[in-house]
């Protein structure tokens, strides 16, 4: 038979194979071609997942978590802790990446392969009200941040489930990734708009020796820690950086780049964080009539504090918040939910027509979630903070499966943790415990606990 005949016999290849093939040909030409240029070029194919996890970590809800954070407990305890969530939240995201680029599967497909079908649906089921209850704090942030621009509110929602559904149906993964690191470029804006204000940079530097806690451990200061803990390490996470990785086609020679991405990821997110803290302990921090829990509150406080100007930007950071994460969440959701279901096409790289049941999860996923933010009196300042934390509740399971999958061997080979990744990691899940612990005391014993 002549080669052209076999040529119009053989089946095409779908759609999302091919273009994980286009992108790993790109890798396999830059790997070929020596010299610093190359490895540049190398590291820009490379780079993304962890990029994008860590700022999207850095939501609408987690911008009104440290703005609240700093509005009610200063430049004091929060500027050392989050220095120190930075390593955590890396730690964590590291082991995804050593995953999905060994196994080459999703978080919720590897649960279910290793741990059977209670387990799966367990999992999937916990990421899934997760994802739900933080999608509709970015659609507050959108709708707090557009206010400012005098956009109603329906149409602040409308206009962000629009772009959030454009960039997902866009059919490639690397197009997807591309269009989602521009949006997030503009968290940065955090970070000028805290040396705007003009921060005590002494006090900044005494909360290192101090870690002072005004007001002491109480109940309320427990809910904001948990709440900071929840913002910085999530389940969706896991799942999203873990598909991430795959469906960008990352191989175990790729970890060190996967790592690299993550470490850049970490320590951005850290500095908004810490940028944001600032920003609000400055402006906000023992202000008359400050409730540390309303958004329009703290935008209208850095507009009269810096300038109308800082007002516009921080609302534009705070919507770039809610977009970039509300994007990078609807992806996890669709990819967990696909997993789980044991769908054949589960790829950003699928067109609609080809793969509706993947898409469809995470499209409903978002649009339920904005359609919450429109109820008419909801405490949606309230539900900011209570979902942070409920992230924070559901993280321990979500790290002990991913403990228990990088340290099988018969799934990671000699990629499995060392003996110091498997000791921080373990210290990690443990201050998780302790936490959720001590607050579940203020709230069942509140005696114990100072007011």
């Amino acid at each position: 038979m002549s080669s052209a005949k076999m040529e119009n016999q053989a089946p095409e290849l779908p759609r999302e194979v091919r273009q994980r093939a286009e992108d790993r040909l790109q890798l396999q030409y830059a790997r070929q071609r020596g010299g610093l240029w190359a490895h540049l070029r190398l590291l820009l194919l490379l780079i993304g997942p962890g990029i994008l996890v860590m700022i999207a970590d850095n939501d609408a809800g987690g911008v009104i978590t440290y703005a609240q954070t700093g509005a009610s407990y200063g430049l004091g305890f929060f500027i050392p802790f989050l220095v120190v969530m930075i390593p955590v939240a890396f730690v964590v995201q590291e082991m995804t990446v050593r995953l999905g680029a060994v196994t080459r599967r999703g978080h919720a497909e590897l649960i279910f392969m290793r741990y059977g079908r209670f387990w799966g649906t367990f999992s999937a089921i916990d990421l899934v009200i997760a994802n739900a209850l933080t999608l509709v704090t970015e659609f507050i942030g959108i709708a707090a941040g557009l206010a400012i621009f005098r956009v109603p509110i329906a149409l602040s929602v409308l206009l962000g489930l629009a772009a959030v559904w454009a960039v997902t149906l866009i059919g490639r993964y690397r197009v997807w990734e591309r269009i989602s690191l521009w949006v997030a470029l503009l968290n940065v804006v955090f970070v000028p708009l805290a040396l705007a204000a003009h921060p005590d940079f002494g006090a900044v530097a005494r909360s290192f020796l101090t870690w002072h806690i005004a007001g002491g451990a109480s109940g309320p200061f427990l809910m904001l820690l948990l709440a900071n803990l929840g913002t910085t390490i999530a389940p969706w996470m896991l799942f999203f950086q873990q598909s991430a990785v795959v469906d960008k086609g990352l191989t175990p020679r790729d970890v060190r780049f996967g790592r690299m991405d993550t470490l850049i990821g970490s320590i951005v997110m850290g500095v908004v964080a810490i940028a944001l803290v600032i920003l609000a302990a400055t402006v906000l921090h023992a202000a008359p009539g400050s409730s540390g829990l309303d958004i329009r509150f703290i935008l209208h406080s850095v507009g009269r504090h810096v300038g109308g100007w800082a007002e516009s930007l921080f609302a534009l950071g705070l919507i770039e918040s809610g977009l970039i994460a509300a994007m990078a969440i609807t992806a996890s959701t669709s990819w967990a939910a696909g997993e789980a279901l044991g769908l054949k096409v589960r790829s950003l790289n699928a067109g609609l027509r080809q793969a509706l049941p993947f898409y469809l999860p995470g499209l409903i996923a978002v649009t339920l979630a904005a359609s919450v933010v429109l109820i008419p009196g909801a405490p949606l300042g309230y539900l900011n903070v209570l979902v942070q934390v409920l992230a924070t509740v559901f993280m321990p399971a979500a790290l002990l499966f991913l403990l228990l999958l990088v340290n099988d061997r018969e799934v990671m080979g000699h990629h499995v943790n060392s003996r110091l990744q498997n000791i921080v990691a373990v210290g990690i899940v443990t201050l998780l415990v302790v936490m959720n612990g001590l607050y579940g005391m203020s709230v069942v014993l509140p005696s114990l606990f100072p007011h």
